[in-house]
Order: C-alpha cells, then sequence, then structure tokens
C-alpha cells in the first residue's frame, strides 16, 4: 500500500519529549514572573540611616532593586533558560527515543526478512519484561509456527504429487501396453484402470477432507459424542465381524460443539484405523466417551502389534503409514491420511489428539475437546 511519507516515529516522539520539557519550563518560569507581580513591591523604600558624627549628610540605605528593575533583569534569563530547555529537549529527547525504540527496530528489521521468505531467524530480545519483549517474543513465537507449517506444507505437497502421480503413471502404462499388445485382454484392463482410478478418487476425497478441516469451512452444532462414536461402530461392525475382532462401547453422553459430519469422519477413521491395524484374529477394539466440567472425550484403542513410542509420533503426519498399505472405503485411510485428517479435525474444533502406544500392543487414541456450553 502507498502512504504518504511522514514524520517518523523517533522524531515525533523527541518533539513530545522536547515540547513537554518547554511546558514544564515555561510553567516554572510563570511562577516565578507571578511570585514577583505578587510579592515584590513596586518601589521598595528604605528608611534613612542617620548621620553619623562625621561631616556629610545623611543618605539611603543600601540600594535594592524594585519591581520593575527585577523583571527586567528576569526576562533576558529567561529567554535564555527557555532557549536551553530547548535544545536540551531537542537533543535528549532524540538519543531518549533513539534508545527506547531500539527494540522495535530489531522487529521491523526481523519483520522484513520475514517478509523476503527467511523464517528462520529470531529476535531473542534480551532484557527483562516489558511490552517490546512481549512484543519480541510473541513474533518469535509466530515465526517458529509458520516455519513448521511452511516446512509441513512443502512436505505434504511433495507426498501429495508423489502419491497423485503414482495411480496416473499406472494409468499410462496400463494403456501403453494395451495400445502394443494386438490382443489385449479389454475386461482385465478395465478392472484394473477402475481400481487405480477409485483409488485417485479417495487420494482426491481425501485431500478435499483435509482442505475442509484446515479451512474450518463448517458451521458449528451441538453434537454428542457417544451418539457419533455409536453411529461409527454400527456402521463399521460387519468389517470388525469379517475380520474376527469384537468392538466393545462404553461411556456417558459427551456433548460438544462442531461439525457433525467432521466428528462422525474422525470417529469411523479411528475406529477403522483400529480394526485394520488389529490382530489377524481374535482383537478388540475399544470405543468410549467420557464427559468432565470443561470437556468431553474420546477414547480409541485397539489390540495388536507393538509399536514404538517414535513410530507413533509420525502417524498423525500425511501419508505416514504404521503397517503396510491398506486398501480402504473411508476417507484417507489405508492413503496414509487417516489419521492426518482426524488431527486437522481435531485442531478445527479446537481440541486436543493424543496417540500412546499400549504396553500389550496396539495403539490408544485420545480425542479431547471442549464440551457444549
Amino acid at each position: 500500500m502507498d502512504r504518504t511519507p511522514g514524520l517518523s516515529v523517533r522524531l515525533k516522539l523527541t518533539l513530545s519529549y522536547a515540547g513537554f520539557l518547554m511546558f514544564a519550563g515555561s510553567l516554572l518560569l510563570a511562577a516565578v514572573w507571578v511570585f514577583l507581580l505578587r510579592y515584590v513591591p513596586e518601589v521598595i523604600r528604605l528608611p534613612e540611616i542617620p548621620r553619623g558624627p562625621g561631616p556629610g549628610p545623611g543618605g539611603m540605605g543600601p540600594h535594592i532593586p524594585d519591581r520593575a528593575a527585577l523583571q527586567r533583569a528576569f526576562a533576558p534569563k529567561a529567554e535564555a533558560a527557555m532557549a536551553f530547555l530547548l535544545v536540551f529537549g531537542l537533543l535528549g529527547g532524540w538519543f531518549l527515543a533513539g534508545h527506547m525504540l531500539a527494540p522495535l527496530t530489531r522487529i521491523t528489521n526481523a519483520t522484513r526478512l520475514a517478509s523476503t521468505g527467511s523464517l528462520s531467524h529470531r529476535i531473542q530480545l534480551e532484557g527483562r519484561n516489558d511490552e517490546f519483549r512481549e512484543l519480541a517474543d510473541a513474533f518469535d513465537t509466530m515465526l517458529a509456527r509458520l516455519e513448521a507449517q511452511v516446512a509441513e506444507q512443502q512436505r505434504f505437497a511433495a507426498n501429495a504429487s508423489h502419491e497423485l502421480r503414482t495411480p496416473l503413471a499406472i494409468t499410462q502404462t496400463l494403456l501403453d501396453v494395451a495400445r502394443n499388445d494386438p490382443s489385449p485382454d479389454t475386461r482385465e484392463l478395465v478392472e484394473r484402470l477402475h481400481f487405480v482410478n477409485t483409488r485417485a478418487i479417495d487420494l482426491t476425497e481425501a485431500l478435499l477432507m483435509l482442505s475442509r478441516a484446515d479451512r474450518r469451512s463448517f458451521t458449528k452444532e451441538a453434537v454428542d459424542l457417544s451418539l457419533v462414536a455409536e453411529e461409527a461402530t454400527e456402521t463399521l461392525l460387519p468389517l470388525a465381524e469379517k475380520r474376527g475382532l469384537t468392538i466393545e462401547t462404553s461411556g456417558d453422553i459427551a456433548p460438544t460443539n462442531g461439525s457433525h459430519a467432521l466428528l462422525l469422519q474422525l470417529t469411523t477413521n479411528l475406529v477403522h484405523n483400529a480394526i485394520v491395524h488389529n490382530l489377524p484374529e481374535q482383537g478388540t477394539v475399544w470405543v468410549s466417551t467420557s464427559a468432565g466440567a470443561k470437556t468431553v472425550v474420546l477414547t480409541v484403542e485397539n489390540t495388536g502389534p507393538k509399536l514404538a513410542a517414535q513410530l507413533v509420533s509420525t502417524l498423525v503426519e500425511p501419508f505416514q503409514r504404521g503397517t503396510q498399505r491398506i486398501r480402504a472405503d473411508h476417507a484417507g485411510v489405508g492413503l496414509g491420511l487417516g489419521l492426518a485428517i482426524v488431527k486437522s479435525i481435531t485442531q478445527a474444533h479446537d481440541g486436543t489428539l493424543t496417540l500412546t502406544p499400549r504396553p500389550e500392543g496396539g495403539l490408544r487414541v485420545t480425542v479431547q475437546l471442549a464440551a457444549q456450553a
């Protein structure tokens, strides 16, 4: 935005300091002037001194200036004092304003560096806590978050490009083979293309789900997490029975505010992830809800292989998979986006997502949201 050039803040502060000093000096001199007018008589008369024993007439005592004489003597001294105060106020105000604004200069320089794309710079303002240091610390925190988000977006873009390129490359290869084959099997080709195309559609829908959650483009409404958990569990119960797993649900009414569709997608992804990453047989999935004074909690646990804490911490990153790729019919599951979508939906609802490996094997996932006001 183009703006008309104006005075710098340092010059404005300098003029303010000098002006205030001149004002205070003027008040002081005015007080002295009033004192002269009020308490010094116009003419001061002293009694005559009697004639001494020696020759010569008697005379007056020592001379004391009257009001007019004091005023004539006071005026040039007052002008000199005001001139001194003006020069002293300008010079002192300039250096004092420069010292006070030095932290702001560092913050401005850091802002310029950040605007050029350099997010690794930090102000790290020294000294005790004050307004400037609070601003600098807040700016450093913002730069750290921006740097982390930019790095995450770059990794996400690279991974998404790779994932989207894979089905397109497979499709291109199938078409090239079919074109060079004199007697192609059309049915087999169609089945393969259908599978690859379905995977590309699933990936695109998962990416759109992530984008929707990140933008928070949804209307909040009253949602009971316990009912959402029951709905997701009933939907996935046939898949669990097919795999020989047991789903156990429990918990209290857990009212919160949010998007029913997104919270249902969150719960569905968690339960589906617990099913597909379970024991080969006789595994269990536990789904529970609880409510506190200010928060509601959704917990999904499952049996399964033992997981390292380092691996668990990376599962919420996009395109990260705890085990081999698994075909799924739910947004992002099997694409490495299931828990990433859960993380985005949780953050969009200002909640907290916690992943903890179970000592006996499997995973415990906890989603904590604000209770309905």
